[in-house]
């Protein structure tokens, strides 16, 4: 026995600060397009192959920001869209792994300049590297500020929404006698409430201003103390840093584009909450929908007169929660 659906529901799973992050993702992409254009452009008049060579390689950066600005418009725009079965909250996470990608290839080239380098060493104007270098740092601080300003977590869950059953009053339910709503409340501002669009956006300009950073360090120490060699050395640590990063973004969206369960351990609680009074939980599904939003589809077996509408009532405990589906068989 199934519960009865609602004649219309809404899907729109976004982030709560959505609309802000985009605003943000945008004035950074235009700071960023500025020093670019300012760097090739000043290059090519003053002969500085090397001021051309860091705006190009802060156009990536610019290139990623727009992947994720465009992922925000997209998914603001078509959040109510029916052709998307569970809306648009999953765009961010996939644009979060196609910069991911982007960001180890970076990884890979930087790897590969740093290791041509300390093999066959290139002369280095230090007086013309250091202020560009510093240039950069100093931008790429100022968007990892911008954006980070965005990164706040909103506590009201108003739209959360469930099959057959209103959430409405939920709030002012913070726990039963296991404390599991507010435990999994303050769980999902982890992994459930993460915005990886956003995330990603950020590691790319931190790892444009770390590897600015360790550019620095190396051409301060080649400049006064003659170790021309340290300026490649500190580009390969900062590939395999860069590398680190994209490994850990490329991991946790490419686990909720392939919908795995984002938390084994609500799920578990699921399970014990509804098997309580000898019920049997016969199947579950948990996955993300979008940031701070996870669905699931619940079946249980039951020797009671119990509805789908009970269950929900367990379940909306869990506040993470905002789509679930709910199948009873009655032994």
């Amino acid at each position: 026995m199934a519960e009865a659906f609602p004649s219309a529901h809404s899907h729109v799973f976004l982030g709560e600060g959505h609309e802000r992050n985009e605003r943000r993702t945008w004035m950074v992409i235009v700071l960023c397009a500025f020093m670019m254009v300012a760097e090739i452009v000043g290059g090519l008049l003053f002969g500085s192959i090397a001021l051309v060579a860091d705006g190009l390689h802060m156009s990536t950066h610019v290139s990623a920001l727009l992947l994720a600005a465009l992922a925000y418009s997209y998914a603001r725009r078509h959040a109510e869209d029916e052709r998307f079965s569970f809306g648009t909250g999953k765009l961010g996470d996939l644009a979060g792994f196609s910069s991911a990608i982007v960001l180890a290839m970076i990884a890979i080239l930087i790897g590969y300049e740093a290791v041509t380098r300390l093999i066959w060493p290139v002369p280095i104007d230090f007086n013309e590297a250091i202020p560009i270098a510093a240039l950069g740092l100093v931008v790429n601080v100022a968007s990892v500020l911008l954006l980070s300003g965005g990164r706040q977590h909103d506590h009201g869950h108003d739209h959360a929404h469930t099959h057959g059953q209103s959430r409405s009053g939920h709030e002012h339910d913070h726990e039963d006698g296991h404390g599991n709503d507010l435990h999994d409340h303050e769980h999902a501002h982890g992994a459930a409430h993460r915005d990886n669009n956003m995330r990603s956006a950020v590691v790319h300009v931190l790892a444009d201003a770390g590897v600015s950073a360790l550019v620095i360090a190396g051409l301060l120490l080649g400049r006064f103390l003659g170790l021309a060699w340290m300026d490649p050395l500190v580009g390969f640590v900062g590939a395999i840093v860069i590398a680190v990063w994209s490994y850990s973004l490329i991991r946790d969206t490419g686990a909720i584009l392939l919908d795995m369960n984002p938390d084994r351990g609500m799920a578990e609680r699921m399970r014990a909450m509804i098997e309580t009074d000898g019920d049997r939980l016969t199947d579950l599904h948990l996955w993300r929908l979008g940031p701070g939003h996870l669905g699931a589809i619940v079946s249980v077996a039951t020797e009671q007169s119990r509805g789908p509408d009970y269950y929900q009532s367990l379940l909306s405990r869990f506040r993470a929660l905002s789509h679930v589906t709910v199948q009873v068989h009655q032994r």
